[in-house]
């Protein structure tokens, strides 16, 4: 390998850690402001990383954005396999894999009931069937539980054709949110991260992002009725909107564009992470989505040393990735 090319492995090494350590440590951040509204968020904003608040939880404990993200990264290493994401999803909820410390405090209604329903399908012995619960959706499943768990996949689709990657990343999403709306959120995201992870520039990744989103939307037909979702993201751009026009609430549009609009915004990690904590309602969430993409874009250094040092198994996250960028990267 040469010097060039050793740079180049080096620099996508540190754009891995930077996205994985970033949405622990946004997570992390964000657990103890979850459920306060932009009003209280306002008069007492977030600055640092601290312990307890909404869930009483140890500064440094992370929620199930992490958890969900790890357990995907964690299966990863073996392949895209459905069935392996699926018992490893239905192993973290039963408290027995990737928990920050040993249980689960913090899960969504409809993760809650689509890891059962995981559970159900592969006692049954019908694996099919995990292909097939993309064609299950109802409206209430647009939730942002598939966004926030969604990055590690980048590493497995990156380089494949957009319908190759849509068909993979609906798959995963569907384990726990089924609807295709669900799904594109998690494909803009995505096309954005192979963007930056290609080294383009903030503004360069995110119009071109935008431009082959458009064009893959009329490949597919992607319905209009659909479409209208994507108007502040996609048609236009994000930052048309101001900070008090945004939410960070559970619903996937919400996130996608608070996560996007903070992301355009900022120029370094933490602000990213503090402007969307500001947003209140669903911090972890909203920060762990923002701090990927943040993280990726600005490498593992971006990351303040106390906040990342403070993170629940700190040592358990950077051995995982060092697994994963052997993988996909050596």
């Amino acid at each position: 390998m040469n010097i060039q090319s050793n740079t180049a492995a080096s620099q996508a090494k540190n754009k891995m850690y930077g996205a994985l350590f970033g949405i622990a440590v946004g997570d992390a951040f964000g657990v103890p402001f979850e459920f306060r509204s932009k009003e209280e968020m306002l008069k007492n904003p977030a600055t640092e990383m601290i312990g307890f608040g909404s869930h009483n939880q140890p500064m440094g404990t992370w929620s199930d954005d992490t958890s969900l993200t790890l357990c995907l990264a964690d299966s990863l290493l073996g392949g895209y396999d459905l069935v392996d994401i699926s018992k490893k999803f239905i192993a973290w909820k039963e408290g027995k894999l990737w928990t920050a410390r040993g249980e689960v405090f913090d899960i969504g209604i409809t993760t809650a009931k689509s890891i059962g329903e995981l559970k159900d399908i592969i006692g049954s012995g019908q694996i099919g069937e995990l292909h097939l619960l993309k064609y299950r959706a109802r409206e209430q499943d647009n939730g942002n539980g598939s966004l926030m768990r969604i990055l590690p996949l980048l590493f497995e689709i990156k380089g494949l054709s957009p319908s190759e990657q849509f068909e993979k990343i609906w798959e995963i999403s569907a384990l726990t949110h089924k609807h295709i709306r669900a799904a594109m959120a998690c494909f803009i995201y995505l096309k954005l991260a192979e963007l930056i992870l290609l080294g383009l520039a903030k503004e360069q990744a995110y119009a071109e992002m935008r431009n082959q989103v458009s064009k893959f939307w009329t490949d597919i037909n992607f319905p209009e009725s659909e479409i209208i979702h994507f108007n502040s993201t996609i048609l236009h751009d994000i930052r048309s909107k101001t900070h008090n026009q945004l939410r960070s609430s559970g619903y996937v549009i919400d996130s996608l564009e608070s996560s996007l609009w903070v992301f355009m915004e900022k120029d370094n990690y933490k602000d990213t992470v503090l402007s969307i904590v500001s947003l209140g309602e669903d911090t972890d969430t909203g920060a762990a989505i923002a701090g990927g993409l943040a993280g990726l874009y600005y490498g593992l250094e971006s990351i303040p040393e106390d906040w990342l040092l403070s993170i629940a198994r700190y040592d358990d996250i950077k051995l995982l990735i060092e697994k994963i960028a052997k993988r996909y990267l050596d």
